[in-house]
Parts: C-alpha cells; sequence; structure tokens
C-alpha cells in the first residue's frame, strides 16, 4: 500500500474511532478505540464503565472513578471474547494510550497504533516503541 493511500485509510479510521467515542458516558474526555486487522473492523471500543454498573464515569468531586475502562482496553477485551485474534492488528485511538493501556496493546500482539492527541504523560508510547510496536500520530483528519 502506498503511503499516500495508507494516510488516507488512517485518517477515516480515526474519524470512526472520534465517533464511537461519542457514544462514552464519560463528561471529562471522549476516547473511542478501533482494532483493524486486513483492512477489517474487528473491533471497537470506547471509555467507560465496566458491564453491569451505572454509566457514571465521574465521582462528585469530577475525578474519574478508578475502575473506568479506557476505550483501547474496551477494544482489546472485546476481541479476547471473541474468536478474532489482535495479533499484527493496528489500534486506532483517539488519545495515546496510558502506559497500563500500552502494556495491554503490546500483549494483545498490536504491531502498530495511530493516535491523534497525546495524554497527559508519554510513558505508554515510550513503552511501546520499546516494544517494537509502531506508533504514530496523526492530529489533522482533514
Amino acid at each position: 500500500m502506498t503511503d499516500i493511500k495508507r494516510n488516507k485509510y488512517d485518517k477515516a479510521y480515526l474519524r470512526i474511532a472520534k465517533e464511537w467515542g461519542q457514544l462514552s458516558y464519560c463528561y471529562r474526555k471522549k476516547v473511542g478505540a478501533i482494532i483493524v486487522k486486513d483492512r477489517m473492523i474487528i473491533s471497537d471500543g470506547y471509555n467507560g464503565t465496566p458491564s453491569g454498573f451505572e454509566n457514571i464515569c465521574e465521582d462528585p468531586a469530577g475525578l474519574t472513578k478508578w475502575y473506568v475502562l479506557h476505550a483501547e482496553a474496551n477494544a482489546i477485551l472485546k476481541v479476547a471474547r471473541s474468536t478474532q485474534t489482535c495479533q499484527d492488528a493496528t489500534l486506532y485511538i483517539t488519545m495515546s494510550p496510558c502506559k497500563d493501556c500500552s502494556k495491554l496493546i503490546h500483549q494483545s500482539g498490536i504491531k502498530r497504533v495511530v493516535f491523534m492527541e497525546s495524554y497527559k504523560d508519554d510513558e505508554g508510547v515510550v513503552f511501546l516503541k520499546k516494544a517494537g510496536v509502531e506508533v504514530e500520530q496523526i492530529q489533522n483528519l482533514e
């Protein structure tokens, strides 16, 4: 695939991830993730509470509750409950992964991560690069 065509697909998948993030019940930040393998979307996720919990992500002080799952964790866990595998897949996410999610990404076999916004620290991205995962930021979806 040419770089121009790859970039076109990357931006399209990021737009889908951004739209998917709008389904989140979190007020502080809405994050969406899409996992793509062989140009097929095999999973999706957004940040939110675990199944069976009320859809309230923040406590009365406005802080995110500790048990809220990140978008990429939700997408990876959805694959784990299916017959699919993340091996050699690409993760498209609206925000770069935190250090905890970066461990899940690496262990799941995802080979490439494309994100829009940077998380408050870059330790997750540093870890992924050290682990041999290709990481790319695309901010402009035009």
